[in-house]
């Protein structure tokens, strides 16, 4: 059985794959834990992720953390958050986050 990272914070329970976490930091240099930060930002968008595995059903989330984080999750449960993957933000993302309308099927979370 593979260990795994849990996180709980306010009322959301995030979890995590250690060796995927690994090989996130050396690929793009974010950990997991910041990317927990970025579901807490008031100005969050996100999306479906039409490409996602036929598996499981995945969601984009872009959220601030000292920079725009762009994080890929499934969802475990009523308020379960498995993370998958995070990075900083494009350029042509930072500015879909920074826009007020809905682009590419991104929602603010708090409109």
């Amino acid at each position: 059985m593979k260990a795994e990272a849990i996180y709980a914070m306010m009322d959301l329970v995030f979890e995590w794959d250690p060796e995927k976490e690994r090989e996130n930091v050396k690929e793009h240099g974010v950990y997991f834990d910041a990317a927990v930060q970025a579901f807490y930002d008031y100005n969050r968008k996100e999306r479906h992720d039409d490409d996602s595995s036929d598996d499981e059903d995945r969601w984009q989330t872009m959220g601030f953390f000292k920079k725009v984080l762009f994080v890929v999750y499934t969802e475990r449960g009523d308020n379960g958050i498995r993370i998958i993957s995070a990075r900083l933000a494009e350029p042509f993302e930072r500015r879909i986050y920074h826009d007020d309308g809905e682009t590419q099927g991104w929602l603010r979370v708090n409109p």
